[in-house]
Order: structure tokens, then sequence, then C-alpha cells
């Protein structure tokens, strides 16, 4: 199967695509780690460039989401929309026979995820807030896409599509509510993208990025046995059981691109931390190790200051999710200026870079993502960018690239 054909056919012709797609043998696991896996990326990797890099601008300011709190977001997102189709697939089964239809886990899965093309595609607009309203646009022709592969795939009576349909979407709905209400649970409180095989990569002005996705198939594999933990629980009607298959599913998803890899020991990160930076001596420090849905994350902090200057440091852990951090970044590579603030984001040594700061000299920011994933910034007001470099020239990034990850490798 190709994908960039199947999306376009799936979008252009969905009865025939429909009917194709009822006679391919494909699993669950196959369904994910080469279709539902690489699509759910694009809204979540435009969504963090659009809120954290772009931001949503008028009247001459811009607001953005802090850079740290829009990659665990956009790590959240990514999960959980994954979760959010593989209930769904659950649900269109359990419903079928109340339709005139029969049940099928398999073909089930198999309209949760095809049928989603047109949402996920549609977070695209995201790179740009103003235009993110017209990913619902995208999101009906999904329900049209549901519509169509019904019938074929499920089996369901054709004077009862309407009807299944309209009940898929409403439960399709509670569960983007639960999931949505999870999110904010999981969110810490803290200051051409298509392939297969080894990597999916993107080629970006600054040269290729890569995100290393060796783990897909086995996620996959977990996920589909998730599937079928889910399938007898919802046979038994335990709800903890399914609460406990749908958490071992979402904890699968984390692991698609490496989040079950662990993190950096957050006291590992701390002793990264000079006592003094720029001369500047410490005033502060802050350590954080968590975890929540398989999303394990790690984060040191320090303020350094004087009376007249205040600068932060923060290196932070997202796991093996670290490399969509490097993915987006690498998407969004270019410059931005306008009459009172610059940024750049670029590439250099392996590592994305980005650096923005207000022209009256009232604040700036410089980040790096290093090769192995670690986020390191640094901000201050009243201080040039190119001091923030130099501060951070002071922190040993090659010995934070060397440092091993719990449970995985670095």
């Amino acid at each position: 199967m190709n994908l960039i054909e199947r999306v376009q056919r799936i979008l252009l012709q969905p009865k025939d695509t429909w009917r194709d797609i009822e006679a391919e043998p494909t699993d669950a696991r196959t369904l994910f780690t080469r279709y539902a896996m690489v699509l759910a990326a694009i809204p979540a990797v435009c969504g963090f460039i659009g809120m954290s890099l772009i931001g949503l601008g008028g009247l001459g300011i811009t607001v953005r989401v802090p850079f740290v709190a829009g990659l665990v977001n956009m790590v959240v997102s990514y999960v959980m929309s994954l979760a959010g189709l593989f209930v769904l697939g659950l649900i269109i089964d359990a419903l079928a026979p109340t339709f005139g239809g029969q049940k099928n886990p398999q073909q089930a899965m198999k309209v949760a995820v095809y049928a989603s093309t047109a949402a996920l595609l549609g977070g695209v607009f995201s790179l740009l807030p103003a235009l993110a309203m017209l990913g619902l646009l995208a999101a009906l022709y999904s329900i049209y896409l549901l519509y169509t592969g019904l019938p074929v795939l499920m089996k369901s009576a054709p004077a009862k599509s309407v009807a299944y349909t309209v009940v898929v979407i409403i439960a399709a709905l509670v569960v983007g509510v639960v999931i949505g209400a999870v999110s904010t649970l999981v969110l810490p409180g803290t200051g051409a993208l298509m392939g297969s095989g080894a990597a999916v990569s993107v080629n970006t002005p600054g040269g290729k990025v890569s995100v290393d996705t060796a783990g897909l198939e086995a996620a996959g594999k977990r996920m589909e046995e998730a599937a079928r933990k889910m399938e007898s629980a919802q046979k038994s009607q335990d709800p903890a059981a399914i609460a406990a298959a749908t958490g071992e599913a979402a904890q699968a998803a984390a692991g698609a691109l490496g989040a079950g890899g662990g993190v950096i020991a957050a006291q590992s990160l701390k002793a990264a931390l000079p006592d003094k930076l720029g001369g500047l001596p410490r005033t502060g420090l802050e350590v954080q190790d968590g975890a929540a849905l398989g999303l394990p994350t790690s984060q040191a902090s320090a303020q350094y200051g004087s009376d007249d200057k205040q600068v932060r440091l923060e290196i932070v852990d997202l796991g093996g999710l670290g490399q969509m951090a490097a993915l987006a970044m690498g998407m969004a590579q270019g410059e931005k200026e306008d009459t009172t603030s610059a940024e750049k984001t670029w590439q250099e040594g392996g590592r994305t870079l980005h650096q923005r700061y207000e022209k009256d000299g009232s604040h700036a920011e410089f980040k790096t993502v290093l090769k192995n994933g670690l986020v390191v910034s640094v901000e201050a007001d009243q201080l040039a960018v190119k001091d923030l470099r130099g501060f951070l020239s002071q922190v040993d990034l090659n010995a934070l690239e060397g440092l091993q990850r719990k449970g995985g490798k670095s």
C-alpha cells in the first residue's frame, strides 16, 4: 500500500477505494504503523509550529504557547489522537449489529483510520493559527468518508447508514471530550511528511530532518494486543478492564516514536546547570521527574541574576519523542522579522537552533534541540540574544548528548 496514493484515492474516489480496502488483508498493526502514525503527526507538528513558533497575532501583539508547553502538548495530542482512532474503531465494531451490520474488528479499524484521513490532513491549517478553523471543513469531509465506508466494510443496511454515521459521530465526540480532559491532566505546568521503513524524513531548507521510527512495528503489536484486551473487556462489560486496556493502548501509541525508551534522570540534567552563568550567580533551582500515560519527562531549570539582570536556563527531556521537536523545528526553518521583533530557526552541527528577540532589548530567548532530543533553552530580559548564546556555550552540550536514558538509549 502506497501511502500517498491511498490518501489521494480515499479523498477523490472514496466509494471505489472503500471496495478495494474491504478486500485488503490489513491488520491493525499495519494500519497504524504505515498510515495513522504518519498522518497523525501532521496536526500535532503543525499545531506546535503554529502556536509556539509562529503564534497568533493581531494589533501588533503576538501570542505564543510557551515552547516547552507546546512540545509537551504536541506529544500528548499525537498520542491521544492515535488512542482516539483506536477507540473509535472499537465503537464502530460494537455498533454494527444495531444497524444491520456485521461485527468485524479488522474492518472497523479500517473505517476509523481511513475515514479520518481528511481530518488529519486538515491539521496542516494549524501552521497558521488564524486559518486553523479551516481544519473543521476537512473534518466535515471525514464525516462523508465515514458515511460511505460503513455500509461497505461493516455491511450495515443502506437505509440505516445515516443513523449509523450519526451515532458514531456522537460517540466520537464523547471520546474527544474524554481525551481532551485526560490531556489537560497530562500537560504539565511549565515555564512532505510521508514515508516508511527505518525513518520518516523531511527535506528542509537547512537539510534533512529525520525521526527514527524503528519502534513503530513494536508499538503496533502492542496496540494490536491492547485491541484484543479491549474487545474482551467490552464483552465482559467490566469498566475497570476497559479502562486498563485503553490506558495500555495509549501507552503503546506513546511508544510509537520512542517514548517508551525512558528519559534522562532529572538529577543528571541538574548536574549540567552551572553555578554561575555569565558571571551571574544562581538564585533559584527547580528539578522535576514526571510521567503520565506513558509519556515520560524530566527537566531541570535554574534562575541566575543580579539587581538589573535575570536569566533563566532550562533543560528538558521528552524521551525519544524529543525527535519530534527536531522535526517540527526543522519544518519551520527560516527567518521572520517585523518592526518590533525578529526570530530565526536553523540547523548547525546536527542541532536545531532557534532565537527570538525584541528589538527594544526588552526580551530575548535562545533554544537548541540536541541530537538526542534534549531541549536546552535560555531566556532573559534586558539582554541581547548574542549574550544568551554566549551563556549557552557555558553548558556542556556534548556531555548532555552523551547522557544515557533510563530504560533506553541516548
